[in-house]
């Protein structure tokens, strides 16, 4: 009977390990797991905060949750299957408080009509992936403005994992300071840091996991850890007006670039990019990524991405769409046992995030810093992400700088007409809408 077992759990892993490739890309199923359940405890936030969110524009907190739930998994394991790659899919944080809070909040457009337009700006990705066009601006950007852009990206997570264990917190008159380092809530955050760069020194692959749930944890005798035991009516037809174009416009370059520089940032990270800035299946990611951003605003929920957050999962050993599959199986569940996912307080999840950060940063040591018509563009790039609190607009003043460089030390010709339209269009967005 024992043998009976190990031959089927055996028989399993050989199906998954031809299926994703694991010997190819040096992991195993073991490892694969671990990375997405470091990845799912990570993101897994959004649940919560989504519905938070679209519920201040007047949506059904419960059905953002469901819809949150269903796209995200979905989302993730068609991202795993088609792609095979450790990239994790949800609807995306900045975009939905953009939805809520100025689209719907301060211009006074019902939440229908603001999801179609959503919708639209999704379909208008969708296109510039089925003409290659985006695959084209993603081959074409130069080797120091994606450097920056992985940097950058791991500078803006670093941030956001400081925020959220209390390291910084916000003032009116320094825009940020030291936070309270005697509050519990703090004094844990670090706790779950040092734990990640311990073990990750010792090399012991399941840091981040370790981390996550002894913090979690502790978080029980402080009283932070609770036990607690649909589609949208989306108007397609209103937000196709001359005066939502700018919107849609918007939604679409925003969530064009906040996607495609994560996938550019964790593939990268994965060590999944080639010499020409390239990564594998990079064509069907893209597909995936733009499909589910019009799925997910069809059925009531914010656009679509890929999350950041993939890169803790990734810090771990994944390597695979195996790692993407058990985040999406982890986020269908969360519908049914929702109540044991809120036991992990934000604290818990800041260590990974700052863990994150240090190893993607360390991209910065490719940059050519003696060509400053190189390394200010990546500087720009990098340092501009976390100070405006966007990966878009970090990006944005990225390509213009490397553009303004290049043409002002004569240098023009080693513009691509990627880079000028991408900075073009940037400028554009600029003028009309911000």
């Amino acid at each position: 009977m024992n043998n009976d077992n190990t031959d089927y759990v055996s028989n399993e892993s050989g199906t998954l390990s031809r299926l994703f490739k694991l010997p190819q890309h040096g992991t195993t199923v073991r490892t694969e797991l671990i990375a997405g359940m470091t990845t799912f405890l990570t993101m897994v936030y959004i649940v919560f905060v989504n519905p938070q969110i679209l519920g201040a524009a007047q949506m059904d907190p419960k059905v953002v949750f469901v819809t949150t739930c269903l796209i995200a998994g979905i989302g993730s394991i068609a991202m795993g299957i088609f792609a095979n790659l450790p990239v994790a899919l949800a609807p995306a944080m900045g975009l939905n408080a953009f939805f809520a809070f100025v689209v719907v909040g301060a211009m006074g457009i019902s939440w229908q009509t603001g999801m179609g337009a959503i919708f639209w700006g999704a379909v208008g990705l969708f296109l510039l992936t089925l003409f290659r066009i985006r695959y084209w601006m993603i081959s074409n950007i130069p080797l120091s403005l994606r450097i920056g852009i992985t940097s950058g990206i791991g500078l803006f997570i670093a941030l956001m994992g400081l925020k959220n264990t209390g390291v910084i917190v916000a003032n009116k008159d320094t825009l940020v300071m030291i936070g309270d380092l005697s509050s519990h809530g703090v004094l844990l955050g670090i706790l779950g840091f040092f734990i990640i760069t311990v073990l990750s020194s010792r090399h012991f692959h399941a840091a981040v996991l370790v981390s996550i749930v002894v913090t979690s944890c502790c978080g029980l005798f402080f009283g932070d850890v609770h036990f607690s035991g649909v589609i949208g009516e989306v108007d397609l037809s209103g937000a196709l007006t001359l005066e939502l174009a700018g919107i849609i416009f918007s939604f679409m370059l925003i969530n064009l670039f906040d996607s495609s520089g994560t996938l550019i940032g964790v593939t990268d990270k994965a060590g999944l990019i080639d010499g020409n800035g390239k990564f594998p299946n990079m064509n069907k990611a893209l597909y995936v990524d733009s499909v589910s951003s019009v799925a997910g605003a069809f059925i009531g929920t914010s656009s679509v991405t890929a999350y950041i957050e993939s890169t803790s999962g990734v810090a771990v050993g994944g390597r695979t769409g195996l790692t993407a599959v058990v985040v999406g199986v982890m986020f269908l569940l969360v519908m049914f046992f929702s109540p044991l996912v809120a036991i992990v307080p934000p604290y818990a999840t800041a260590g990974a995030l700052i863990f994150v950060g240090v190893l993607m940063t360390s991209s910065l040591a490719r940059v050519n810093w003696d060509d400053f018509t190189e390394s200010v563009p990546a500087f720009i790039t990098t340092v501009m992400m976390p100070f405006t609190f966007s990966i878009t607009e970090g990006i944005a003043l990225g390509f213009m700088s490397y553009c303004i460089m290049k043409v002002c030390t004569g240098r023009w010709r080693d513009l691509n007409l990627c880079v000028v339209v991408v900075a073009a269009l940037f400028a554009l967005k600029i003028i009309l809408v911000d």
